[in-house]
């Protein structure tokens, strides 16, 4: 009787050296499996965007810039980046790259409002308020796009975020039908820790861009048809 408590202890290690190496296995797959995805989606938004990221002087005409949406201050001023992106499509609108600016961010809550921050800088920089069209509802990229097309009519533009974002925006236009270039922001690089902080965000962001698209979800709000773009167009 004296050996059955050794047995049994030496049954306990066994098991648990192989539930160990069975866990180090699933890891290692794991590890495996999101490399590799993670790798197929950085090849599918770089070579979705390859040949279609220009700068604001050769950048071709398009009807439209979209520009997405990034935080808002508190008391309505927009973030370093976000300013960034709004003086781009300024520009592109005075150069007559571009005929109308379509506005597309956050909105969720009364209090924080991304589309009208983004208005407000603009005419408070010389650009017609009715050149100026506000979509309300662009939670995210893949919202963006898919609502510039399905809901604002949108089949041609330049998308202008960051430039370690716009790969990603391109791609995810012209996937949902949008025939777009993008201009890419590189000023905001001075801030450095935010700046690496969204270039490694774009890899976890590229399998979420993916699985949308996979999936073919609609975006968060849909709602009628607008007609915003089309007047602002005429305007």
């Amino acid at each position: 009787m004296v050996g059955l408590p050794r047995v049994a202890s030496r049954v306990r290690r066994v098991r648990r050296a192989r539930w160990l190496r069975r866990a180090l296995l699933v890891a290692a797959l794991g590890a495996v499996l999101t490399g590799a995805v993670t790798g197929a989606s950085v090849v599918w938004v770089r070579s979705g965007a390859a040949g279609h990221t220009y700068t604001v002087e050769d950048v071709p005409e398009a009807p439209v810039a979209l520009v997405l949406g990034a935080q808002v201050d508190p008391g309505g001023q927009p973030s370093a980046f976000l300013a960034a992106r709004l003086e781009i499509a300024r520009q592109l609108l005075a150069a007559g790259k571009v005929h109308a600016v379509l506005v597309s961010g956050d909105h969720m809550e009364w209090g924080y409002d991304e589309p009208g921050a983004m208005r407000t800088w603009l005419v408070d920089r010389g650009v017609p308020a009715p050149k100026v069209v506000l979509d309300h509802a662009g939670f995210d990229t893949y919202d963006s796009c898919a609502r510039a097309r399905r809901i604002f009519g949108v089949r041609k533009a330049t998308v202008v975020t960051q430039s370690f974002h716009l790969a990603r925006a391109v791609t995810l236009c012209r996937t949902l039908g949008v025939e777009a270039n993008g201009v890419g922001d590189e000023t905001a690089k001075r801030y450095a820790p935010l700046w690496r902080r969204g270039v490694v965000r774009e890899y976890g962001a590229g399998v979420k861009a993916a699985c949308d698209v996979l999936s073919r979800r609609d975006p968060v709000y849909l709602g009628r048809r607008e007609t915003g773009v089309d007047d602002a167009l005429r305007s």
